[in-house]
Parts: structure tokens; C-alpha cells; sequence
């Protein structure tokens, strides 16, 4: 099948890389986002997040006709949805339960356009049957097309499901570099889904069925998610017992067969701290081990929060005649992890909003924004450059190992509190 025009639904953080990498293979790419700053923005050529390399693509993408981005969604021959899955923010997101309605959104959005042979893929990380769902709303809204639920290979649109699996920094590379695993509703689906993806992915597209697909990624990032609970969890442990975790860690890796990962303040993006819920939510009496995991890695914050708390005390004991607002917090990075801007699902970005609401004035050096996020725009709370936190703060809090950090960390060091979560000075 020929892909003479791609769309892709939503910009962000992975739509717009793989957007632009298509379009780096000179194929028509037409963009789709409801923001219109973003839409404005790659029109001009230019991008709205931080990503490596990803700026001179879409440049020379946009510049060379490739690319071009619309908030309204226009006819092609295959269709990419990149869209959000957040927890729901009603009585179900205690029970962390997925908030499908973006990927509803963009299957509606999508459904005036489509066409017999058109391809659709769902990228977004999704519970297990997120792609037969939207397979669904796109049969309601058109009565006219036939779909694999109910043709199966004889359906006029194809339907698959690709995980996304980069990593944030290098996805620009990742995406053309890793192997892919494709699930199609049929093997036809699974068949044409390849096809489109082996057009930039120069590692192996695995063809699977849509269902073990969404798994897969959910199974990649519980993994995750379970070894750094492990690690985090150790962390607490050796604080008790007054041990240096860091250097426990690199002891116990000297082993063949151990690969302790590294404790950090919690875990964040809207990968690993999600996807695992997804899995619990499904199977919630078989989930064990996953369930305790997410629960060791959302507990981690505050455990940080508390060393904070400490410090704090500790300082009023050591000045007594001092007040809480007299005190100023330093929090090094509110990213949810080094060297990007993105602070979806930061634990960092938790403990700096909670240290902001102890009374004490705070200081975020987050060297990835040019201005605070909402969450922390009170009347206490600075974002302020590395030099300027560790001349003025009384308590350095350091949540992420951000690499300008790791340049300047014996001035970390040489401040007198300094609370580390990520090992920068271990």
C-alpha cells in the first residue's frame, strides 16, 4: 500500500518527532492538535517542547513542504493518533482508572475524513482494548465504512495499535533506531500497519494482534517500574540503617548478575507512573507485585518531603528565634526526569509544590523552563538560576540530576544542608 499523505493526531511530546520523522523521508505529513500556539509554532518551523535534534528536523521538514500542521483534521491515507491517557480526574481516578475521552476525541475528529483503505493506528499508551474502543467510536460515527470488529479482513479501514517506546532526549534517534511491535486487529491490519512504520524504522517491526501490543507496553514499562521500586525502596531501607545507598548500589552491581537501578525521588511521565495501573485495574487480584510496586514508587515523594520536613526542624532547633518564612528551600529540578522540560506526572514537581506550602520561601532551579508552572506561582515560590539557590537557600533539595547539576556539584556539596534523591553526590 502506498502512503501518499500521513496524519498525525496530536503534537506533543511523540506525535510531533514521529510527524517530523516522516517527513524527513519526504513524506506529506499534515499535522493535527487542538493547540493553536502549537499549530502556529511548527508552521513557522519552529517547536513548542524540548527535545534533542528535534528543532532541525521539523525546520527543515516545514521549510522543505513536508510538514505542516491544522487544527482541523484533513483526508489521508493513514492516520496516527498520539493523544493523552490520563487517569480520570472524578471518583474513578481513585481507582486509577484510564481517561479514554482524548483518544475518543480524536477518533470523531478523524471519522468525516476517513475513507476506504484508510489505515489507522493508535500510539497512545493504552489500557488492554483501547484500540478495539476506538475502532468502535469510529464505526458509530461511520455507518457507511466497514471495520475489522465486525469484517474482519474484508473491512474497508484498517486498525492497529504501535506503542510508542522512546526514550524522552532521544527520541529523535530511538524512533528510527528501535524495533517496533505492531498488533492489528487482523493480520491484514497488522500487515499495513508495518508497511507504514518501514518507512522510517530501520529496527525490527514485529507484527502482533492489538490486544498483546497495548500489553506489551504496559508489560515494558511495569518492569521498569518494578525494578525502580526495588531501588527506591532499598533507599529508605539503608537510610535507617545508615547506610550510604549509593554506595551499597555500586558494590552489590559488581556482581555478574545484579543490576540494581538508581533511587531517585519517585518515578514520573506518563509512562511508568501510569501504564502499571492500567494492568492493576484489569487484573486487580493477579496485579500483585505491580500494584506494590506503583504504591512503593508513589510513597517515595513523600518520604523525600520528609527529609525536607527534617531539615526544616532541625534548623529551627539550631535558630530558635527564626521564623518558618525566614527560611528559603532550594528545589534543584522539577522535570520528571534529567535534561527535558516535560513535567507530566513529575514527582519532583509534587515535593516542590508541597515544600511551597510549608511556610518557608522556595526556590526552583529548573534549568529546562523560562517560567514556573502553574501549580507553583504563589507569592513564595522563585524559579531562580543554580548560583543564585545555593548563595541564598538554607536547605538544597536536589530531585533531579539534571546535567548542569552534575557540572556544578561540589558547589552542591559545599552547602551545609543538602538532600539528596538522586545520588548526585553519591
Amino acid at each position: 500500500m502506498k502512503f501518499e499523505t500521513i496524519s498525525m493526531i496530536g503534537l506533543g511530546y511523540i506525535g510531533l518527532p514521529t510527524a517530523a520523522v516522516f517527513a524527513s523521508r519526504k513524506q506529506k505529513v499534515i499535522g493535527v492538535d487542538v493547540n493553536q500556539h502549537a499549530v502556529d509554532t511548527i508552521n513557522n518551523g519552529e517547536i513548542h517542547i524540548v527535545e534533542p535534534e528535534l528543532d532541525i528536523v521539523v525546520h527543515a521538514a516545514v521549510t522543505q513542504g513536508f510538514l505542516r500542521a491544522t487544527i482541523t483534521p484533513e483526508p489521508a491515507d493513514a492516520f496516527m493518533v498520539a493523544v493523552p491517557t490520563p487517569f480520570h480526574t472524578d471518583e474513578n481516578a481513585q481507582n486509577h482508572k484510564a481517561d479514554l475521552s482524548y483518544i475518543e476525541a480524536a477518533a470523531k475528529s478523524i471519522a468525516p475524513v476517513l475513507k476506504a483503505g484508510n489505515l489507522v493506528v493508535l500510539e497512545s499508551t493504552s489500557p488492554i482494548g483501547a484500540t478495539e474502543q476506538m475502532a468502535a467510536w469510529l464505526a458509530e460515527a461511520r455507518p457507511d465504512l466497514t471495520f475489522p470488529q465486525t469484517h474482519g479482513e474484508a473491512s474497508d479501514i484498517r486498525i492497529a495499535h504501535c506503542p510508542e517506546r522512546v526514550l524522552p532526549g532521544h527520541v529523535i534517534r530511538e524512533l528510527v533506531e528501535n524495533d517496533r511491535v505492531i498488533g492489528g486487529m487482523t493480520p491484514k491490519c497488522a500487515e499495513v500497519a508495518s508497511a507504514l512504520y518501514k518507512i522510517v524504522v530501520e529496527g525490527e517491526c514485529v507484527t502482533t494482534t492489538a490486544r498483546t501490543a497495548e500489553m506489551a507496553k504496559l508489560t515494558e514499562n511495569s518492569f521498569r517500574d518494578v525494578n525502580i521500586a526495588f531501588a527506591n525502596e532499598l533507599s529508605t531501607i539503608c537510610h535507617e540503617l545508615d547506610i550510604n545507598v549509593w554506595e551499597l548500589i555500586a558494590l552489590a552491581n559488581r556482581h555478574p548478575r545484579v543490576n540494581i537501578l538508581t533511587p531517585g525521588a519517585g518515578v514520573g511521565g506518563h509512562c511508568i507512573a501510569v501504564d502499571p495501573w492500567f494492568i492493576v485495574d484489569s487484573c486487580p487480584e493477579q496485579a500483585k507485585i505491580i500494584r506494590a510496586a506503583r504504591e512503593v514508587n508513589d510513597a517515595k515523594p513523600q518520604w523525600v518531603l520528609g527529609r525536607v520536613k527534617e531539615a526544616l526542624e532541625y534548623y529551627h532547633q539550631q535558630h530558635p528565634d527564626a521564623k518558618r518564612s525566614d527560611l528559603t528551600v532550594a528545589c534543584l529540578g522539577v522535570a520528571f526526569k534529567p535534561d527535558i522540560d516535560d513535567l507530566r506526572e513529575s514527582p519532583a514537581l509534587g515535593i516542590a509544590q508541597q515544600v511551597a506550602q510549608l511556610g518557608c520561601r522556595l526556590q526552583v532551579v529548573e534549568p529546562n523552563i523560562e517560567a514556573l508552572p502553574k501549580g507553583l506561582q504563589n507569592t513564595n515560590v522563585e524559579l531562580k538560576t543554580l548560583e543564585e539557590a545555593l548563595t541564598q537557600a538554607d536547605v538544597v533539595c536536589v530531585l533531579v540530576k539534571h546535567k548542569t547539576f552534575i557540572e556544578h556539584v561540589e558547589h552542591v556539596r559545599a552547602k551545609e544542608t543538602v538532600i539528596d534523591a538522586v545520588g548526585l553526590l553519591g
